[in-house]
């Protein structure tokens, strides 16, 4: 993989980390949770989504 394709991917991993702790966040109002699903990212963002 090429520089931009590595950077690419970390922003995404970043993003997707950030986007489910704040979901957790807005759920649960809880650290913990926060933390496991930030662990988990994308696959807890499309988990939400396919639950909404």
């Amino acid at each position: 993989m090429n520089d931009t394709g590595k950077s690419v991917a970390r922003t995404g991993i970043t993003f997707g980390s950030a986007l489910a702790i704040a979901i957790s966040w807005s759920l649960h109002e809880s650290i913990i949770w926060a933390c496991i699903h930030g662990f988990f990212s994308w696959f807890y963002v499309i988990y939400y989504a396919m639950t909404r």
